[in-house]
């Protein structure tokens, strides 16, 4: 069996790598010329970490990475704590797998230092994809093909797979945008920011801060409702009075550590509609392709690893493709768009504005942070409590009794 793997990111460099763990052959075709250190931070709880650990790179991923002691959702204004949730060690000792902050480009260096040989091309970009006979053949641009038993869109949120043989829809725009930067740890010691996740909340806005890279740099996101339009971009840089103009009123602590970043960078937030299906003949579509998500869940990533996965064992496991695919399909289809749906409504509880749905969110909150002190709640039970290869093996019995919020 070969697979053809549209798209060089997170979802693809998991697939490539567990393929390569189960010996079937692969190739990986990325339209970039080059791999760039793109994005920022990446949150990696334990479903996405158990899935590391198949890969066999977790321990690689643990000695870049960062260990956050508790979740923190505070108060924009006066950084009241209204509900405080557990991540590390406990995280690890009731999930049986750890809970990181990463930087992306670690993230991505620590899958690509695992592959072997020469199977990720550069600048290959697809102008087609077809399929007869049972053979998935992708035309690329400088006229040449690839063909193999399966092709997988893993191609990110403007997918061409999705659009040519799927759905030929637009990513949808949230309405918001989002402004992001790394901070010196060294230079933002006398903040005092704890090792934390820090979810900051206020009217039609919202910030998170946490450490990356080891605890060596400090990553934030500030969200933001934009009347105006803005490209989805991993590259488009803003200024600090911006951002700080856009945030005036809000806690010292997000305000201090924005001005210490150098160069912020600006990005227009999209997800796209869910799709009813995610398989056509011996064509699959994973990560942002399938379930482009927003990120107040932290879940893009993972979801992709917990994708990539599912697919490569039930390839490995059945090896008839027809079958995989279908059992990728039941298995993953549900549990992504679950959380692609919770994704979007959390946009509007972070950013609440009316006084009194603010007070009711509050104290809901602290409810919740008394009821279950030092525990977590149903949410981070069904979310957390997945484990990829159980259920592609058909024994995560646990995790499909607990009840999807």
């Amino acid at each position: 069996m070969r697979v053809v793997i549209a798209g060089y990111g997170i979802g693809g460099a998991a697939l490539a790598l567990a393929l390569q763990r189960f010996g079937i052959d692969y190739v990986v075709l990325e339209q970039a010329p080059r791999l760039e250190e793109v994005g920022a931070g990446v949150q990696l709880s334990p479903n996405g970490v158990a899935v590391l650990k198949h890969l066999g790179v977790h321990d690689a991923l643990a000695a870049v990475a960062f260990q956050p002691k508790d979740l923190l959702y505070r108060d924009w204004q006066s950084g009241e704590v209204l509900m405080r949730n557990p991540l590390m060690p406990q995280i690890d000792q009731h999930f049986g797998s750890p809970y990181y902050h990463a930087h992306r480009a670690d993230l991505l260096g620590v899958l690509k230092g695992a592959l072997e040989g020469d199977r990720v091309r550069l600048g290959c970009r697809i102008t087609s994809v077809e399929q007869s006979g049972g053979e998935v053949r992708a035309r690329l641009a400088d006229g040449t093909v690839e063909s193999g038993d399966v092709l997988v869109g893993a191609d990110g949120i403007h997918s061409l797979v999705r659009s040519q043989l799927f759905e030929a829809d637009a990513p949808q725009s949230s309405g918001c945008i989002a402004w992001r930067g790394l901070v010196d740890a060294n230079d933002a010691k006398h903040l005092g920011i704890t090792p934390s996740a820090h979810i900051w909340m206020g009217p039609g806005h919202s910030a998170v801060i946490y450490y990356v890279s080891g605890g060596r740099k400090i990553n934030w996101i500030c969200i933001g409702s934009s009347p105006a339009e803005r490209k989805e971009s991993w590259s488009a840089t803003a200024t600090v009075a911006e951002v700080l103009q856009e945030y005036r009123g809000w806690n010292s602590e997000v305000l201090d550590l924005v001005k210490l970043t150098a160069k912020p960078f600006v990005t227009a937030l999209y997800d796209r509609a869910p799709l009813k299906s995610w398989v056509r003949g011996r064509v699959a579509l994973l990560g942002d392709s399938a379930h482009a998500m927003l990120p107040y869940h932290a879940q893009g990533a993972v979801q992709s690893m917990e994708d990539a996965w599912v697919l490569g064992r039930l390839l490995d496991l059945e090896r008839n493709a027809d079958t995989a695919l279908a059992r990728y399909q039941d298995l993953r289809m549900d549990r992504a768009t679950r959380v692609q749906g919770q994704s979007r409504a959390a946009e509007h509880r972070f950013h609440l504005s009316d006084p009194a749905e603010v007070a009711e969110r509050n104290a809901k909150f602290r409810k919740y942070d008394a009821q279950y002190s030092g525990g977590f709640l149903p949410q981070q039970e069904w979310l957390f409590g997945y484990d990829a290869d159980k259920a592609a093996r058909g024994t995560d019995d646990k995790w499909r009794a607990l009840r999807a919020w």
